[in-house]
């Protein structure tokens, strides 16, 4: 069986996610990409004539509801905390640069 997985590839894989591979993880790593690539062949053997495309496994449909506020925005009860307040608003000290 030909080696589908070089050293180069290994290197050049590692940097791109930013690895840094002892020799035997390299080897290991060549092992399970060629295992990777086995598997993927083998799924290419499957008769998917007449197979809808599809990106879910299950049947997804977005589920929209009405924006609707249920509770208020709790402002005028929230400005009843505050200390000083005009027109709808926290009146606060100055902030200097």
């Amino acid at each position: 069986m030909e080696e589908r997985i070089n050293d180069e590839t290994i290197e050049y894989v590692s940097i791109l996610a930013k690895l840094e591979l002892t020799p035997d993880e390299k080897e290991q790593a060549k092992k399970d990409m060629g295992r990777m690539l086995d598997y993927i062949d083998k799924l290419n053997e499957l008769d998917t004539m007449g197979v809808e495309p599809m990106s879910h496994v299950f049947p997804a449909q977005n589920v929209f509801r009405e924006d609707v506020v249920t509770n208020g925005d709790g402002s005028h009860d929230t400005l009843l905390n505050a200390p000083s307040r005009k027109d709808n608003m926290f009146v606060v000290p100055r902030t200097f640069e």
